[in-house]
């Protein structure tokens, strides 16, 4: 924008009126609330106002680390491990993870990862049985000792 002063254009600032700088402070005063909504409640389902805490650690030198996923006998014969995202059976691994212990309580939950899969996939082999898998892989000394170490944590028929 130019600014006539004195007789010459000049390159002005344009100064934020009453309004302008009262919806910042609204938008910023929203945001910090949020925040801090998130971060007293410390849960990852007020993302991204609130803290993602899968991310919020380092691991220590001589530790587990768990991996949770899901592995599938195919009516092709195959076995594969589920792409757990949305494009893949249409469920997020975070999701998977937070609700394992429904899981193995209920192993019939699975069956919406089989029919999730179908649909996205209709051209692609059905999968007939889900394991609900828990790798755990042991560091020492910050090193991987050995392979991970498998746990069948639940185990689904899938229904037709």
């Amino acid at each position: 924008m130019t600014v006539v002063r004195d007789g010459q254009e000049r390159a002005g600032d344009v100064r934020l009126g009453r309004v302008g700088k009262g919806v910042r402070v609204a938008v910023a005063l929203v945001g910090i609330g949020l925040l801090i909504n998130g971060s007293v409640r410390a849960t990852d389902d007020a993302w991204p106002f609130g803290p993602m805490s899968q991310y919020a650690m380092s691991v220590p030198d001589d530790a587990s680390i768990t991996y949770t996923r899901i592995s599938a006998q195919t009516d092709a014969g195959t076995t594969v491990d589920v792409p757990l995202n949305i494009e893949g059976a249409g469920v997020a691994r975070a999701e998977i993870e937070a609700r394992t212990g429904d899981i193995v309580k209920d192993p019939s939950l699975l069956q919406q990862v089989a029919d999730g899969w179908a649909k996205k996939h209709p051209d692609k082999p059905k999968y007939v049985k889900l394991e609900l898998i828990r790798d755990t892989t042991q560091l020492v000394e910050g090193r991987v000792v050995g392979p991970p170490a498998p746990e069948v944590l639940a185990t689904w028929e899938v229904r037709k």
